[in-house]
């Protein structure tokens, strides 16, 4: 039999099967390039994409801190716009510094990792000196003068540049069990995260653990350390419940055990409460009744159940819809990245902002225990949203210089098409 000499080469081979994988194969591509872009085009879209849903997340946050903390703050301060206030001038803060840092080279975290280890520990060991402050029994706060902050937010970010740098450095030593250790485990994160549990904040203590296992992962540390290390964490974290009458509680109410004289079961039950009344559509905006002192701490960590009362089914998935778009961003990020420091910063960075959420709404729609963990750029929290809207700005210096990488890539591949013509 003939075969059509004007076919491509191996096109007579070519069956069906093979024909329609090469198709997915081809969407998914199509599907990766819009996210990616053009390497033409300015900073590239993942950094627009980032600075879009950032923003986007962080004006949702404030429109509902003036929704939530409205009630209380009449009684507790001197206007109804106090609360609203102090996070805009947080946020104006961190949005000048996230478009700052969006512009240094990546060169430069690197250099400044271990200064913002030494500078998260110092910050941490403030909080048990006289500047230290108690708060629901978690002594996590320092305050000077009438400036009041919270060290571990700032750890979070240093965790993730720092221990990013040391693991890039080790490179392939990463997959030996000592050198994944030593010093990222032991003493650096070890000693954050102990700090933290010295102040009894278990549920800041979590996040920054999912960060280091996070970390850990991307920079190939054998997987036998993670079922070590994993085991030592919930033998600490359980140890941790039972020592605290306070956490006992909230693992009852969690379980729905003696809800009738638990007094932790009224937050989560009023928080329930709050998402099933806001329906499709919500009850409408700043019309929300669980914040009428029902909902203990509405403004801050259960402030998703008021947007849920407020905005309905549609305006909470909104919000979910947006972290989830800026987890996909933050994966192309890191996985364009060649450096292997921006892929391992990048990916702890988006564990903590994108994981603490869910942990958050996970808290508030009862599938999680309450472990006092605020929902990024929207609970009230001047310090949780400045340094949040520091880490994203990190991560889009990181888009900008692979889409420079790629703009060179691009460059180079034309001078050497146009020299083989």
């Amino acid at each position: 039999m003939a075969i059509d000499a004007s076919a491509p080469t191996g096109a007579a081979q070519k069956s069906p099967r093979n024909g329609s994988n090469r198709g997915r194969n081809t969407f998914m591509d199509r599907f990766w390039k819009r996210i990616d872009g053009n390497p033409s085009q300015g900073s590239g879209p993942l950094y627009y994409v980032i600075l879009g849903v950032t923003l986007a997340l962080t004006v949702i946050g404030l429109v509902m801190v003036l929704s939530s903390s409205s009630v209380e703050a009449i009684t507790e301060e001197d206007s109804s716009y106090a609360l609203f206030l102090r996070q805009g001038l947080f946020a104006a803060l961190g949005v000048v510094g996230m478009l700052a840092l969006s512009r240094f080279p990546v060169a430069a975290f690197r250099k400044m990792s271990w200064i913002l280890l030494v500078l998260a520990v110092g910050l941490l060991g403030l909080v048990f000196t006289p500047l230290g402050v108690e708060v629901y029994g978690n002594r996590n706060w320092i305050k000077i003068g009438s400036f009041t902050g919270q060290p571990s937010e700032a750890a979070k970010l240093a965790l993730a540049i720092w221990g990013a740098h040391v693991l890039a450095m080790k490179g392939a030593l990463a997959h030996r069990t000592l050198h994944a250790i030593v010093p990222v485990v032991f003493p650096g994160g070890a000693l954050l995260i102990g700090l933290v549990l010295l102040g009894q904040d278990l549920g800041t203590a979590i996040i920054l653990g999912l960060i280091l296992t996070a970390l850990l992962f991307l920079g190939g540390a054998n997987m036998k350390l993670f079922g070590i290390t994993g085991l030592v964490a919930i033998v600490g974290a359980i140890a941790m419940v039972l020592l605290s009458g306070n956490r006992v509680g909230r693992i009852n109410a969690w379980l729905r055990i003696d809800c009738d004289t638990n007094s932790a079961c009224d937050q989560p039950l009023a928080g329930l409460q709050a998402l099933a009344s806001g329906s499709w559509f919500g009850v409408g905006l700043g019309q929300s009744r669980q914040k009428w002192k029902y909902i203990p701490e509405a403004h801050n960590d259960f402030i998703f159940s008021i947007l849920g009362e407020e905005l309905g089914l549609f305006g909470s998935l909104v919000v979910i819809v947006l972290f989830g778009a800026l987890a996909v961003a933050m994966y192309r990020v890191a996985a364009r990245a060649k450096d292997p420091f921006v892929r391992i910063a990048t990916g702890g960075i988006m564990v903590w902002v994108v994981g603490q959420a869910f942990v958050n709404i996970g808290m508030v729609t009862g599938l999680l225990p309450v472990i006092g963990v605020p929902l990024p750029f929207i609970s009230y929290g001047g310090t949780a949203l400045f340094m949040v809207l520091l880490a994203v700005g990190v991560v889009m210096a990181f888009a900008r210089d692979s889409h420079n990488d790629s703009i060179g890539a691009t460059s180079k591949a034309a001078v050497a098409s146009k020299r083989g013509k």
